[in-house]
Order: C-alpha cells, then sequence, then structure tokens
C-alpha cells in the first residue's frame, strides 16, 4: 500500500501531519511526535506580539478601545510571559532538524508585516523545512473594506516570499467573501500552500465577575465540512498545495481530505484528546480504509470527490443545500 504524498515539495510518507499545537513547544514532544507517525510537524506559533514587542502598530491596536473598556486588552496575549520566545523558538527548530527525519515547519501567527519577513528569514536560516503563516486579522474598523482585508493577507505572503528560500503555505480564515479568487491571488504572491481553516477562538463572557475570558474548544468532526467544501472546489483549480486542518478526529476524516482534494490532513485536537499515539490509529485506518476499497495508494483517490469535473458547482452546491433543508425531519413536526 503506498501511502506517500507531497506537500510544500516535500515528499511525505503519509497524509497525516501534527499541525501547530502545544504538542511541539520542546524538543521531547517533538520526537514524540515523530515516534508515533507524524509525516511532518508544524511547530506551535510564534506571535507577531513576541517578535515585535515594541511594534507602534500594536501598541495601537492593543491600546484601541482600551479607555473605554479595560477588559479589551485581555483579547491579547500576554506578551513575554511565555518561556519560548524569538530566539528559543530558532534554537529548536535547528535542534529539532538535528533530532528528527521529518519535515519540520515553523509556523509564524500575526496580523501585520511589520517583523515578520526578518524572523521568517531566520527561520528558513535556522533550518526549517517550510514556513507557515497563519494570519489573525480582525478588522474592527468598519470603514475597513472586504478588499483592504484581502490585499493585507496577500501583501504578507509576498514579503514573506521575498525574504525566504523555503516553500509558504498560508493558514487562511474561512470568512473571506470569495475564498476562491484570494486563493488564486495568494498563490500568484507566492504562496506553496494553503491551509483551511483556521480556528478562531473568541472570547466569552463572564456572566458572574463581567469579564472577558479565553475560551478554547477542540475541534470536532462535524467542523470538516466547511474546508471540506473548499478544498473539494479548489482541487485542480488552484495550482498549489491543500491542506485540511480542521475536525480530523479519526482515519474518515483523513480520508474525506484526501478524497475532496487535500494533499495532507492536520491534526492537533485528536492528539490532545486521545494522546500522540493516535497518529498510528489514524494512519493505519487510512490503509485499511483503502485495502478494503481496493485501492493501491493514496495518489490514486486524491481528488476522485472534488467538484473539478462539475461544469457549475455553484448550481451542484445550491441543489445540495436546497435538498438538506427540505429532507430533514424532526420529531417534534406536525
Amino acid at each position: 500500500m503506498d501511502l506517500r504524498t507531497r506537500y510544500l515539495g516535500l515528499d511525505l510518507a503519509h497524509p497525516v501531519v501534527a499541525s501547530a499545537g502545544p504538542l511541539s513547544r520542546s524538543l521531547d514532544g517533538i520526537r514524540r511526535l515523530e515516534d508515533a507517525g507524524a509525516a511532518a510537524i508544524v511547530l506551535f506559533s510564534l506571535f507577531e506580539e513576541q517578535i515585535q514587542q515594541e511594534n507602534e502598530a500594536f501598541d495601537h491596536l492593543s491600546g484601541f478601545g482600551s479607555e473605554s473598556f479595560a477588559e479589551s486588552l485581555s483579547y491579547f496575549p500576554a506578551v513575554g510571559q511565555d518561556p519560548v520566545g524569538p530566539d528559543r523558538y530558532l534554537e529548536l527548530i535547528r535542534r529539532a532538524r538535528e533530532a528528527v527525519s521529518v519535515p519540520v515547519i515553523g509556523s509564524l501567527n500575526g496580523m501585520t508585516d511589520h517583523g515578520w519577513t526578518s524572523f521568517a528569514r531566520l527561520i528558513g536560516e535556522a533550518g526549517a523545512n517550510a514556513i507557515e503563516l497563519n494570519v489573525f486579522s480582525l478588522p474592527t474598523d468598519p470603514a475597513t473594506s472586504a478588499r483592504d482585508v484581502e490585499q493585507r493577507t496577500v501583501d504578507l505572503v509576498t514579503a514573506v516570499r521575498r525574504a525566504v528560500e523555503i516553500p509558504v503555505s498560508v493558514k487562511l480564515s474561512p470568512f473571506f467573501s470569495a475564498p476562491g479568487e484570494l486563493a488564486n491571488r495568494l498563490v500568484a504572491a507566492g504562496a506553496d500552500g494553503l491551509v483551511l481553516f483556521n480556528r478562531f477562538y473568541q472570547p466569552d463572557f463572564d456572566l458572574d465577575r463581567l469579564e472577558v475570558e479565553p475560551s478554547l474548544d477542540l475541534s470536532r468532526p462535524g467542523e470538516i465540512r466547511l474546508p471540506l467544501l473548499w478544498i473539494a472546489l479548489l482541487h485542480g483549480r488552484v495550482h498549489t498545495s491543500l491542506a485540511g486542518t480542521t475536525g480530523v478526529e479519526s482515519a474518515a476524516e483523513v480520508v474525506k481530505y484526501v478524497l475532496a482534494g487535500a494533499d495532507v490532513a492536520m491534526t492537533t485536537s485528536a492528539l490532545l484528546r486521545h494522546g500522540v499515539d493516535h497518529l498510528q490509529t489514524l494512519v493505519a485506518g487510512l490503509s485499511e480504509w483503502l485495502e478494503r476499497h481496493a485501492c493501491e495508494s493514496v495518489a490514486q483517490i486524491r481528488g476522485s470527490m472534488s467538484l473539478r469535473k462539475v461544469a457549475n458547482p455553484e448550481a451542484f452546491e445550491r441543489a445540495n443545500y436546497v435538498r438538506i433543508l427540505q429532507s430533514y425531519r424532526s420529531p417534534y413536526q406536525g
């Protein structure tokens, strides 16, 4: 059974990749992920605020509105309290490349291009096989247009692409108005891959203390549907690597992402929930599914359920939407 795949120009043993998360915060954790079977490892994200603590743009953003609501400051990370800062992040990449044989992908999380390009270059020089840009941009100004938000992301990718020689992927939000058009613009700007989709962890309200509190919910299998749709839409129409990164709980989700056209399926939530050895379960389940369906390789099934052969995918989706709503029956219906 041939499980091999190719992502960002990197040859991988199979499509199951450990996505950015706390399990890769130490060299021991990275080794454990490789031993458990990860085909590649995306390191935990280094935040722009950690790179550029004195950046004027961040000072303005963190102070915006705080004169009215002091709680607004709690939306932002406590910079400087994280024990793994920029220097240690680079050292972790160097040590990881010496310790493991699978590709190591650096991850930057931010919202502007201030400080990103120079550090992206350092990540490449430290030995990372690729870099993932996790772009978090929350347009709070009502005067900001959708095109302006998109252009910021395109400009960021352009700047990073000019600064590094290693492959660059972009982890996108699902909230763009025309993800397909933006995907093409990002590829034209130099993106070697797209990761669908970023999960935004919005804060919640504590009704007793009347404070803003952080809230993190691990992803569930049902969340796969939106990225599955867009991967199926983009496969064969956008010439870049595609990764699915939401809702991978079992081998079923890995298979679905590949059928839609993804080169890899990424997971962290399932590993936090079940332990890193769950990687072996995912890979074994993929192999068993291929054998059960008389398929010889991952390449054979990739994109076989994408929409690239549908003449009018918009009509297909509209028909599917209508059919789902009309077919649902509740026990409480009259």
